[in-house]
């Protein structure tokens, strides 16, 4: 009687702990794409908003795809965040992201949506030209500053243009298509080609360049706009310049394939797609929100303001390794 005794209360104690256990919030897992101000802004906020702890690893776009596709059968995080949609589309095709239908994505552009609901965008990102002015004129002189992308090619640039390295950076990638994409395949790569011998740093983070133009390491460089635009607010002597013939993309966010926080995912998913989530995200970065309910921050470059060319975000991630590796062996 006193070991069945015993074992009862074993038993009782064991589904007591269970219970508990289960009453306590899981620990939301997020691989981060986007800055850390930025990612500890949005997590903050929406473990406010839910109780739901979040904790977070914030890499390049290259390094955090690839562990998404490498994990997708024992998934280490439960979110990627950030990162344009030639990427997700990239990690779908890998049977790394579990199709999620938000209720907020209803009302987007088509797209920011994926026809599969693999992924979602939540901010619009264009390329553009950063130049420090101060840098520039000690330099150059009276050239006039960059204003297309073909003007970034004067040879008096040699090794005064940054722009970040496409194999590691989703930015970097971005520009290339962009290349490719506005000249055709032979242009885009003599173009690519020429431009090259005026770089004269590629940084893997995408924030490196603004970051570099702002502490006036280098006169001109190729980055988001909103980055440039961020650090021109700052005080920072970066110049924003948005040549024609750009592209425009968005960034992402999806929920990992086999996550065992599923609900909680769903969540920081609408969460994201918010408009309280987005403008608060403009406030920091200078991004154009895709919620149309949302107000992007003043001083933002809109998405009217610039010239885009038609982007062809499929071609872009069904060729991809093809692409890198013809720029890898380009720069060598």
């Amino acid at each position: 009687m006193k070991k069945l005794i015993v074992s009862f209360v074993a038993v009782l104690a064991a589904f007591s702990f269970t219970s508990c256990q289960k009453e306590q919030p899981q620990t939301l897992k997020v691989y981060s794409i986007i800055h850390d101000e930025e990612t500890e802004a949005l997590t903050k906020l929406f473990t406010e908003k839910t109780g739901i702890p979040v904790s977070y690893l914030r890499a390049t776009t290259g390094e955090l795809v690839n562990r998404v596709i490498s994990e997708k059968d024992e998934p280490q995080a439960d979110i990627l965040l950030g990162g344009a949609s030639s990427y997700h589309i990239q990690a779908a095709k890998e049977g790394a992201l579990e199709p999620y239908a938000s209720p907020l994505a209803e009302n987007l552009p088509s797209y920011a949506v994926a026809s599969d609901n693999s992924w979602t965008g939540f901010c619009i990102l264009t390329l553009g030209i950063g130049v420090n002015e101060k840098r520039f004129s000690e330099k150059f002189g009276d050239i006039p500053l960059p204003t297309t992308w073909e003007d970034l090619l004067n040879p008096a640039f040699k090794g005064e243009v940054v722009m970040t390295n496409p194999v590691a950076s989703s930015t970097g990638y971005l520009f290339v298509q962009n290349q490719l994409q506005r000249l055709g395949n032979e242009k885009g790569w003599e173009y690519l080609s020429d431009l090259t011998k005026n770089v004269g740093q590629f940084p893997d983070s995408g924030s490196a360049p603004a970051k570099l133009l702002g502490t006036g390491e280098y006169a001109l460089g190729v980055s988001y706009l909103h980055a440039l635009t961020k650090y021109n607010a700052q005080g920072f002597n970066v110049k924003p310049i948005a040549p024609p013939q750009s592209v425009g993309d968005v960034d992402c966010v999806s929920i990992l394939k086999n996550t065992k926080a599923l609900s909680a995912a769903k969540k920081f998913v609408d969460f994201i797609l918010s408009k309280e989530a987005q403008e608060v995200m403009s406030s920091i970065t200078f991004t154009t929100p895709v919620n149309p309910e949302a107000t992007a921050s003043e001083g933002s470059i809109t998405i009217s303001d610039i010239d885009l060319i038609n982007y062809d975000v499929q071609k872009a991630a069904s060729e991809k390794n093809e692409v890198l590796e013809k720029w890898s062996k380009l720069i060598k």
